[in-house]
């Protein structure tokens, strides 16, 4: 993956994303209804280590927008809205164990390592559920979720998928990967 040395953005790099982001979110208000731009604007301003992670995720082509508002820790999630698994980052096997664990034709990357890298987290699978409220997404494409320790143990990981109408959790090998599964993530901010 071909990330910049710094995680930092110049300002023209911060006033472009905030207006990719501002429109997202204008234009997608039943994912963060009562929410003010406003608000969030200045919450992500004050912190531009996070402005930086939600570049890389719409880098990748993840198209990240807010869908939670959390009142008691006046914090807001963003997730990568994208319709289906992030272009950016797909090919990826579960993580650093898997991908060593791999002799023949191993993918360049795994997901938990990338999502590190970018400073967000893969979406759990509860997490992922509560996405597909509010849109249809992977329909073609399946995504990498959070693993139970005990599945990881044992080889494994677990992704989710969006089809006839539902949400579908399967398993793998940690190892495997496919040009149509990348993995979701979050930020909170």
């Amino acid at each position: 993956m071909n990330m910049t040395n710094t995680k930092e953005l110049s300002l023209e790099q911060r006033e472009e994303l905030l207006n990719i982001l501002k429109k997202r979110f204008e234009k997608n208000m039943n994912r963060h209804e009562g929410v003010e731009w406003a608000n969030v604007q200045a919450k992500l301003e004050a912190h531009p280590d996070k402005l930086w992670s939600l570049n890389e995720m719409e880098r990748t082509e993840g198209e990240p927008d807010v869908i939670h508002y959390d009142k008691e820790t006046d914090e807001y999630t963003f997730s990568d809205c994208s319709g289906e698994s992030p272009k950016g980052r797909r090919s990826a096997c579960y993580d650093f164990e898997a991908l060593q664990s791999r002799k023949k034709h191993p993918p360049e990357n795994n997901a938990i390592d990338m999502a590190a890298a970018m400073g967000i987290e893969l979406l759990t699978e509860e997490q992922y559920r509560a996405l597909q409220q509010l849109g249809d997404f992977d329909k073609k494409t399946s995504s990498w979720v959070q693993t139970p320790s005990d599945i990881r143990a044992l080889g494994g990981a677990i992704f989710c998928d969006y089809r006839f109408g539902h949400v579908f959790v399967y398993h793998n090998g940690a190892d495997s990967y496919y040009a149509a599964r990348g993995f979701r993530g979050s930020l909170t901010v």
